[in-house]
Parts: C-alpha cells; structure tokens; sequence
C-alpha cells in the first residue's frame, strides 16, 4: 500500500505535471427556482434569455453559449419535461485550466516550490541535491528531470505545520506572488466567463462545486472569495491529516503523504462520496477530466458536459493533444462523438481575464 501511495504521488507530481487551485459574483437567487405564472412558461423562458445577455456578457453568441442559455431553461422551467428539482441542480467544475489558468506549470506547484525555497535554510543538506541546485537556479528543465530527488524536498517543506498555519501560508503566498509571463496575481487569473458562468448557475438555483486534482489544503483558503464557492463545496487531493495536541491546544497537523488523489478516475468517486448526488452538469478542460464528464452524462435526464478548449496563444496559452500540462487528446475525441460541448476560449469569449484591479 506505501508503494502504491508512493507512486501514486509521484503521478501526481509527474504525470499530471508535478502538480500537487474576484469575491462572489451574486448570492443564489430561490426565486428562479419558483413556477412561473400560470400560461406564463414563454415569458419565463424569454425573461431567462434576457437575463443571460446581462449575466454572460463574456461570452461571446454561438454554440457553447447558446448551449448552457437552453440547458438552463430547460431544467429551471416548471412544466418542462425537463425539469430538475433545485436540490438536484448540481454543477461540477475542474479548476487548473477550467477556472483559472494552468500554464506553464499548475500554480500549486509554483507555490509548492517556493514553499522548498523558503524551507531551505533549516535545510543545509539540500545544497548538495540536484533538484534544489536546479530549483535555485530557476533551471525548471532541470528540476523536472529531477523528480525523485525533488519530492522528499517538496514533503519536509509541506509537512510538520497545522492546518491553519499551512492555511495563512496559501493565504500569504497568494497575496504576493506573481505568474511569470503575465506579472499578476493568481487569483486575477481566473477566467472572467466562468465567474459569470457560476453566477448565472446559483441564479438559478444550481449549486457548485470545484472537483480538482490539486488539494483542497490549497483551495479551499480563496475558493469562496475568488469563486463564491464555500470550502465545503471543494472536492480535491488530501494530504494526511492526524489531531494532536501542542501547547495545550487541540489542532490538526498534515502528514507527508497524499491521502487520496482527486484525478481521472477518482474525480467521480470523490464526487460520490462528498456530494452523493450525480451532477447534471459538468465543466472541465483536460481528460483527467474525462471519467468525471462521464458519469455526469450517464445519468438520466438533460444534462450538459463541457470542455474548455485552450486555443488562445495571444491571450492565454494554445495547448492541446501534446502538452505535458492539461493534456486534451482522449476527452477531445470523446466530445466530438458524444456531442459534448467545446468551449473555444478564442472565438467564445470576449474576454478571458477580469480586468486589472476588478475586485
């Protein structure tokens, strides 16, 4: 079992690319939920239009928009056949490269790397490791051809502290730290049309939960700032977790191993085991994506599965089947047979990132 969880990690680390994830747009609305006037069902449907050109303003007229206006009348409206009750109104999102951007290296590991960095002086045998000469010299080549003498790095230095210290670390980090090709904050990469997505989502009654392969040690800190979406709705990889008592006081402390991994095929077990409901509607962008996309739509009903597609090499990042970061090659495939719906960031929407200072 250590073995599997040894090389379970380091797939993690290394396969899924050694990665390790804007306040609330609007509060939920029950109203929308409610019947309409009676006879009133094109009003209704006309009045869920109007308010979308209003609440999706990134997004660009064409088939994905279209696709998510019609999946949501369908299912809000009393007397449709396709109607959801609201308490089944459950959407699931990936976040690396669904909510925020995932290049050139999922952001959780640029945070766990920095995280080595800041551990290196209580650490002078590392000097000697070749990933941490590699990391130093911001030889990124280097480091990933480094992998097993890195993870024992990346383990001490996120191992040993409470929850909430390593929770005020995230916090921090986020606070100053900087992508390297766009020089802002994390967190002001996300994607400005999936915020309003979310939005119009919990409008209509819809609840929403992040299914991530990153941890939710790393989530859940900004989650509800940045996406409106509660901790207790993020859904991702965990760190082992023991209770123990220091100087007193009770706290919970994080182990040096992964506990479970949130990715491909674990992504529809995490979501059974946290939700316990089959989502109606799911939105990723790579295919560890895949399996999650696929239990969604193989329950009964209307349902809608999404992929972004990151086609946008001025704006964002242009990946796809080769890239070692978001892979898109088996899901791809799959959505053009199945009818899924591709998102493509370049000709759907009209802005990929709210603007610089929004808040």
């Amino acid at each position: 079992m250590e073995l599997d969880r040894t090389s379970a990690l380091r797939r993690w680390l290394n396969a899924a690319a050694v990665a390790v994830a804007i306040s609330a747009i609007a509060t939920t609305m029950g109203g929308c939920a409610s019947a309409p006037p009676q006879g009133g069902q094109q009003e209704s449907a006309q009045a869920t239009s109007a308010a979308s050109e209003a609440t999706l303003a990134s997004w660009r007229d064409g088939a994905a928009r279209q696709a998510i206006v019609k999946f949501v009348a369908d299912v809000t409206q009393q007397g449709s056949p396709n109607f959801v009750p609201p308490a089944e109104r459950i959407a699931v999102f990936d976040n690396d490269g669904t909510l925020w951007s995932e290049q050139p290296l999922y952001f959780q590991f640029f945070f766990l790397l920095d995280q080595v960095k800041a551990a290196a002086p209580s650490h002078p045998e590392w000097k000697n490791n070749p990933a941490f000469k590699a990391l130093m010299a911001n030889d990124m080549a280097g480091v990933m051809r480094e992998e097993k003498r890195l993870l024992p790095l990346i383990t001490a230095a996120n191992s040993g502290m409470t929850v909430d210290e390593y929770d005020r670390t995230i916090r921090a980090w986020l606070d100053t730290a900087r992508h390297p090709k766009f020089n802002r904050r994390y967190t002001d990469l996300v994607f400005q049309p999936q915020l309003e997505l979310l939005s119009y989502l919990r409008a209509n009654g819809f609840k929403t939960y992040i299914v991530s392969g990153g941890t939710i040690e790393f989530m859940r800190p900004w989650s509800e700032r940045v996406y409106g979406i509660p901790p207790e709705q993020v859904i991702g990889s965990t760190q082992t977790i023991t209770y123990e008592v220091r100087n007193g006081q009770p706290v919970l402390v994080r182990g040096p191993k992964l506990d479970i991994i949130n990715d491909g095929p674990g992504k529809p077990v995490g979501i059974y085991r946290q939700i316990g409901r089959r989502p109606i509607l799911a939105v990723g962008n790579s295919d560890g994506d895949l399996q999650m996309l696929q239990y969604t739509m193989a329950g009964t009903g209307a349902r809608l599965a999404m992929l972004v597609h990151h086609d946008d090499a001025e704006r964002e990042f242009a990946y796809d089947r080769q890239s070692r970061i978001g892979k898109l090659d088996r899901a791809l495939d799959e959505a053009m047979t199945r009818g899924w719906t591709v998102i493509s960031m370049k000709r759907d929407w009209a802005q990929v990132y709210p603007a610089a200072g929004a808040k």
